[in-house]
């Protein structure tokens, strides 16, 4: 039975990793997939890993119909055993149904990968049809870390090394990147963090928490 899968986990969880890895597997036993993605922080129609393994993909764009994509390939006598779809928290809701309908209509299995919640701990409207709709939700056992060293569970935006709590939900960058410019009226430059939630809560970032160690105030919290 075809089934459609979703692996989740925070930014630096190795979710590209694992999907370069899934469609590796099943090339390697002869199968024919499509590889999917959004956004992705090396460019469009590219899927990357931290790793700095890379392959081609199509970008799903928002007029992209995945149901009509793949049976306009099946019908010109291509063959295709599965799809890998990554960044998949950028895909519109409409487009997960199209993803469950490969699966239920074609017998085609469909394995997602994307994070749960955005830089404001709201769920992605992609990532929330996923969970509503997947036969299975996998969170990854890589876990990344807070720089406390608890386990990382929310994705931190910081603009000039402090966190943000508002502004544009898609603006493209990596862990450690300061390279992506502001979207908003402040000017900066936007970075990502994974944190723990106690960190997240007092947006207490490793930028921060360096301040403070070397500051002569006390921290900003009580016992």
């Amino acid at each position: 039975m075809a089934e459609m899968s979703f692996f989740t986990g925070t930014m630096d969880s190795g979710k590209s990793t694992l999907a370069l890895q899934t469609n590796h597997n099943h090339a390697a036993r002869g199968l024919v997939g499509r590889i999917f993605t959004a956004h992705d922080r090396a460019g469009e129609a590219t899927i990357s890993s931290r790793l700095g393994l890379t392959a081609d993909a199509v970008e799903v764009g928002p007029d992209l119909d995945l149901w009509e994509y793949v049976v306009d390939e099946l019908t010109r006598g291509a063959q295709v055993d599965y799809l890998i779809c990554d960044e998949a928290q950028f895909y519109a809701p409409a487009q997960v149904d199209q993803l469950a309908r490969v699966v239920d209509d074609l017998g085609i299995d469909v394995f997602c990968f994307g994070i749960l919640t955005d830089f404001r701990t709201c769920l992605f409207p992609g990532s929330a049809r996923l969970v509503e709709m997947a036969d299975r939700v996998v969170t990854l056992q890589v876990e990344a870390l807070c720089w406390c060293g608890r386990r990382a569970t929310h994705n931190a935006r910081t603009l000039d090394g402090e966190m943000v709590t508002e502004g544009d939900v898609l603006v493209v960058g990596d862990v450690g990147d300061r390279s992506a410019p502001a979207t908003g009226s402040r000017p900066g430059q936007v970075g990502y963090e994974v944190l723990c939630r106690q960190h997240h809560r007092r947006s207490m970032t490793s930028a921060r928490a360096r301040a403070v160690s070397l500051s002569a105030e006390p921290l900003p919290f009580g016992d």
